[in-house]
């Protein structure tokens, strides 16, 4: 494709930005050094650019998008459409280097600002995973930006199978991590092979930590009997559901226990290449993963002698990339928003072809299991709100929600518990009458709550519960993809009733509040719109807020 040619063109560090990931531009007769049908097989590298673009300019410039669509045999237009669907990139001027500040749940209970309250040149951020030393902020852009703040807080017990390294020495240490045992798990499934792999992980019970609780046995053997090659293995980083932190958590402090749990997992399913989808924001765990992945290929346990590799693939800011075919698209080099389902992604996902995606706290279960042959009857649960030591707690699944909270320390002092949103703000409040609530995906369905992706944000008297019931129904509005009308639809009514209800202006709001719930329940094409409604449903039915 012939490159565009604006009055304006790209400036020097735009086509550097993009060249050093593309490799050489035009040759001196304006022809474009790659052959088209190569150029329009690199879709995929469009969100890597983006961010070398954001990076190093700040924002994305019409002439930047121009030069970027000829390098990849793209129009502008679809160049424009994926990057305006991101909510850490900039079609508009601003600085180089930015300063986030996020506004969501965990950080406007503790005092943090709004989104009309955010000091000036500071941008107004959804739910940074940083909960645990709410409120917060972080520093994104420049060619050397800066790492979010310290790792986050742990409640460490002797027990502990998934955090029983956290903070215990150097996280890119791969010596010492092998010292420890590292990668024998590794070693232990090459003896039992992909089916023997599989029915180990089968026999522990594990199923999904992200939020669906899928058995994690009968999602790999679904892809590894797929007669269509290659296969594919997608670790989903990208957690963005308000008041969610362990993936984080894990990701920054044991590294070489989710390299060596692809390895498992890709032997499994037969991958020779995973990749993580990490979070934009999340740049310690970037940077940490990525050591990681360089030293593991150095030493052999990686690369194309190890007959495996990993690559990270940064989100930009969009919620819904965490739904698993909206990842596809945006690894692609397309706009996130979800796939139809059929066909499923164990048949068509990335490319077309068969994958299997697990969150990251989904894989690190299984070393122990194939090591050890545990059951998968733990996991982490992320602590916040009004509790003296917000952190990331591993413990027994059943343990009782008072029970968490005194693990966290319980309630700070002059706290009166109120409300606990469990799972999210995809999930559902309980509250005081609900402590001795076993924290068990059977038993919380039972009662109408979930548990999600692990979320435990405790609320005290202090904590106005219709500000965070408006601030769900403006993060699901803002995060809809707008692919399907309920949702599109839908997340905005919502709101509107919300406001109407909290000024006193919505008699026969409740109705159309549960209506509108049934709509999107019923009808969305994916789990944002089915679950957009739940928290305010829960806070409303089973804590009496807005009636």
């Amino acid at each position: 494709m012939e490159a565009i040619k604006r009055t304006t063109p790209a400036s020097e560090a735009e086509r550097e930005a993009i060249d050093g990931l593309l490799g050489p531009g035009e040759d001196h007769l304006g022809r474009d050094a790659v052959a088209g049908h190569v150029v329009r097989g690199r879709r995929h590298l469009l969100l890597p650019c983006l961010h070398a673009l954001n990076d190093r300019i700040g924002w994305i410039s019409p002439p930047a998008i121009d030069y970027l669509a000829s390098r990849l045999g793209a129009s502008p237009a679809e160049i424009h459409a994926v990057a305006s669907f991101y909510g850490l990139f900039s079609l508009s001027p601003r600085e180089r280097v930015q300063r986030h500040v996020c506004i969501d749940l965990a950080c406007r209970a503790a005092g943090g600002p709004t989104e009309h309250s955010v000091d000036d040149g500071a941008h107004p951020a959804p739910c940074l995973g940083l909960c645990d030393r709410a409120p917060a902020a972080i520093t994104i852009g420049g060619h050397d930006p800066e790492p979010d703040p310290g790792l986050a807080a742990v409640d460490r017990a002797n027990d502990d199978v998934l955090l029983r390294r956290v903070g215990s020495g150097d996280p890119v240490d791969l010596d010492a991590y092998r010292a420890d045992g590292g990668f024998s798990a590794l070693d232990r499934a090459r003896e039992l092979g992909p089916e023997g792999i599989i029915a180990a992980v089968e026999a522990s019970g594990l199923t999904g930590r992200g939020g669906a609780g899928f058995p994690t046995a009968r999602k790999w053997e679904a892809v590894r009997t797929q007669p269509v090659t290659p296969h594919h293995l997608i670790c989903n980083a990208d957690e963005s559901e308000p008041g969610t932190f362990k993936d984080r958590t894990l990701i920054e402090n044991d590294p070489y226990a989710l390299i060596e749990s692809m390895a498992i997992a890709a032997l499994a399913i037969g991958c020779e290449l995973g990749r993580v989808y990490l979070r934009g924001e999340y740049l310690r765990a970037y940077r940490t993963l990525s050591t990681a992945i360089e030293r593991c290929r150095s030493a052999g346990l990686l690369g194309s002698s190890a007959g495996f590799d990993i690559e990270i693939i940064r989100g930009a800011g969009a919620y819904i990339c965490g739904e698993e075919t909206a990842i596809f698209n945006s690894i692609e080099g397309y706009r996130g928003e979800p796939r139809n389902k059929p066909p499923f992604p164990f048949e068509s996902g990335l490319f077309g072809q068969p994958t299997a995606v697990n969150n990251v706290e989904t894989l690190m279960n299984v070393p122990s299991i194939i090591s050890e042959g545990r059951r998968a009857d733990r996991r982490l649960f992320c602590l916040s709100g009004a509790v003296r030591r917000p952190g990331v707690i591993e413990a027994p699944i059943g343990i009782t929600l008072g029970s968490l909270i005194e693990r966290a320390g319980g309630l700070r002092e002059g706290s009166e518990l109120r409300a606990v949103m469990l799972g999210g703000a995809a999930g559902g409040f309980a509250g005081p009458a609900d402590l001795d609530l076993p924290l068990d995906d059977a038993r919380l369905r039972e009662v109408g709550l979930t548990l999600g992706s692990g979320v435990v944000m405790v609320h005290d008297q202090h904590v106005d519960l219709v500000d965070q019931l408006r601030r769900i129904a403006a993060f699901f509005r803002d995060e809809s993809c707008g692919q399907c009308v309920p949702c599109r639809v839908g997340t905005i009514r919502q709101e509107e009733a919300i406001e109407r209800l909290a000024t006193g202006t919505g008699e026969a709001d409740l109705s159309l509040l549960r209506d509108i719930a049934g709509a999107m329940r019923d009808a969305s094409i994916c789990g944002l719109g089915q679950t957009a409604a739940n928290a305010i449903q829960s806070a409303v039915v089973r804590l009496g807020v807005l009636t």
